[in-house]
């Protein structure tokens, strides 16, 4: 493998920005520093005027392989990923079949080793009924990079309301456990209450706030009797937000949460205009739920920025409102939706690189990965902080080939995407020769 060695690029890492170069050999950054002089068969990279980031690092998306290709494949999203700056991504479980058995879970890893440019890793999931082969996962904690428990409304056996299943896991587990916390119960008596919704915009009615915060309340006090290492997905509600705490640093931890990108972007005041285009679960909820995320992420109540990417078909998106599944494509445009924001003053770029590379790798205890650190992969992503990019059918590269930001002009721009040191996007083409690689953790 060829060193790279990329000149004058701004880079920003662990809370600070300073224009550095970086020398990178078989696959690890070997040196940051200034004034880096190539040896032998080196290729110099420009990034004078350019800023130089670790790769983003997605904790929940759903690429939907295998079972539900029609919508995506996990080498298509993972195409889509790089060409927005997202180097790794932990991808969910409920595909078709689920993944709720460790042959049915390392197939999937399989079908990543031949087809994903980004590195990768799947949750285990789990279901009222598999608690014996969930805890067989421990045998493999370095390899796998966490649970996942639907607390809450889902498709298929995936729906987990047995307290004994969770008292077994939420003991049992030496792996983390992330869950989609909202109470079946409060929906239930919400689509009874509103049975001739007609409209998204009913959405967070059904999918209302109480239904959150009851069942993140549930998780966070069976994982405080438990002792588990817990990380409660999509925050989207302010109610919730007490239950967090930013009194001690990440690292020290045991509740942790997220936060997507379009529950930061997006309020209900937008079914308007979208529809069920912005239909998901938890549901955007009105406008003064965004403002406490905002005020939460950036006081570090809130740990990681994630986007929950979930495709579905336009035809699908396409039916009436009760029928028409949950879910928004949103892996290639979270790094350039929140860059936006950083170029309209509401947040630093030190801090999106905190929340999107630094806090995955850290809550994860991703081995060797985040940061942009000597020895490490060289996971990383050019950016252009004076260039633009217009979301258009032509551009967009997830499988359904829609975006809620279709016809958008983001204030930046993607140069270049590096994965394990390799180029595996520049200026609009992905190279689909590069393969990603399975995450370490370490515990």
């Amino acid at each position: 493998m060829y060193s790279k060695l990329i000149k004058g690029a701004t880079v920003v890492n662990e809370g600070v920005s300073r224009i550095q170069d970086v020398l990178v050999k078989n696959g690890r950054i070997e040196r940051i520093g200034s004034n880096i002089q190539p040896v032998g068969n080196c290729t110099e990279i420009n990034g004078e005027g350019l800023h130089l980031l670790p790769g983003a690092i997605d904790d929940q998306v759903h690429f939907r392989e295998p079972g539900l290709t029609h919508k995506a494949t996990i080498g298509t999203e993972a195409r889509a990923a790089v060409a927005g700056g997202v180097t790794t991504f932990m991808e969910m479980p409920n595909t078709n079949p689920a993944a709720l058995t460790q042959e049915l879970l390392e197939d999937k890893y399989a079908i990543a080793a031949a087809t994903s440019v980004a590195n990768y890793s799947f949750f285990m999931g789990v279901s009222n009924s598999n608690a014996d082969e969930v805890l067989r996962t421990n045998e493999k904690k370095k390899d796998v990079c966490g649970v996942k428990i639907f607390m809450g409304s889902s498709t298929g056996d995936m729906l987990v309301d047995n307290y004994v299943t969770l008292n077994r896991i939420f003991s049992g587990s030496e792996l983390l456990i992330a869950t989609h916390c909202e109470d079946e119960r409060v929906i239930n008596a919400n689509k009874e209450k509103y049975a001739d919704a007609d409209h998204a915009s009913y959405h967070p009615l059904i999918r209302d706030v109480n239904a959150c915060f009851e069942s993140s309340f549930s998780a966070i006090q069976l994982a405080k009797q438990c002792g588990t290492r817990l990380h409660i997905l999509h925050i989207s509600t302010a109610k919730e937000l007490q239950l967090f705490s930013n009194m001690m640093p990440l690292a020290d931890k045991r509740i942790t949460s997220e936060v997507c990108v379009h529950h930061l972007h997006f309020t209900a005041d937008d079914y308007a205009q979208y529809g069920n285009l912005i239909k998901c679960n938890p549901a955007i909820k009105a406008a003064e739920n965004k403002a406490a995320l905002w005020e939460a992420l950036l006081d570090d109540r809130l740990d990681i920025i994630a986007t929950d990417h979930a495709p579905h078909t336009w035809e699908e998106k396409q039916l009436p409102y009760q029928k028409a599944p949950s879910g928004v494509p949103l892996v290639q445009h979270s790094l350039l939706l929140m860059l936006q924001y950083v170029k309209d003053g509401r947040i630093s770029i030190e801090k999106v690189v905190e929340k999107m590379c630094h806090a995955p790798a850290q809550c994860f205890n991703i081995a060797q990965r985040g940061y942009l650190r000597e020895g490490y992969h060289a996971d990383m992503v050019l950016v252009d902080m004076r260039g633009g990019t217009t979301v258009s059918k032509e551009n967009i590269l997830y499988k359904c080939g829609w975006s809620p930001f279709e016809g958008h002009s983001f204030p930046a721009r993607v140069h270049m995407t590096f994965v394990n040191g390799e180029v595996v996007y520049e200026n609009g083409r992905v190279n689909d020769v590069v393969r990603g690689e399975r995450l370490r953790f370490e515990r």
